[in-house]
Parts: structure tokens; sequence; C-alpha cells
């Protein structure tokens, strides 16, 4: 039988209490919880926003996402965030790449 990996803690909303216990596995499985299947496109936009993060110790606001999915998908791509993360940026892409719950966002 295989060993189920440890979660890592999140808060009562699911989000990780601490963003460097992320890694590819725990976004999966964060994923799963929202029934989101992850393409290479949520990969590209979670990766920008791990890589951001680690730059600036903040979750990237989603114009900085929308604008790195516009450069490789193209202008029409301008709600992609919005089509692979359907429930809202904050709610499905920051929880799925291990941001912390941004204060004073609301869930969308």
């Amino acid at each position: 039988m295989e060993e189920v990996p440890q979660s890592p803690n999140t808060d009562e909303e699911g989000y990780l209490i601490e963003p460097q216990d992320w890694n590819e596995e725990v976004a999966m499985q964060l994923a799963l919880q929202e029934n989101i299947q992850l393409t290479e496109d949520h990969w590209d936009a979670i990766r920008f926003m791990r890589e951001y993060y680690a730059d600036h110790q903040i979750a990237p606001d989603v114009r900085h996402v929308m604008k790195h999915l516009e450069k490789r998908l193209g202008s029409e791509s301008r709600n992609a965030v919005f089509e692979l993360f359907p429930y809202g940026y904050v709610k499905q892409a920051c929880k799925i790449a291990g941001m912390k719950r941004p204060r004073g966002w609301s869930t969308g």
C-alpha cells in the first residue's frame, strides 16, 4: 500500500500557513480539493506566482499573472486566469500556489 504524503498545515480556509511548505505535490493535493485538473497553463501561472513570491515575499496581484499569461498565450487570453481558476484568483490560484490568504483581498 502506497504511503500518503503528510499534508502541510493549512488555515481554516485551506491556505498554507507557511508558503515554504509548498511543492508541486502539495499543489496537486490543493487542486484536487478545488476540483481543478492542473494543465500546463495552470502550472505556468502557478510557477510564475511562486517566482514572484520568492522575489517579493507577497502573492502577486492578479494583473501580474494576467500579463504573464498574455505574453505566452496571446492577447485573446486576457481572461485566462479566470478560465483556469473559475472560482476566483484568491480562492483557487493563490491557494493552489501555496500563498497565505491575502489580507484585505476579496475572494475574487
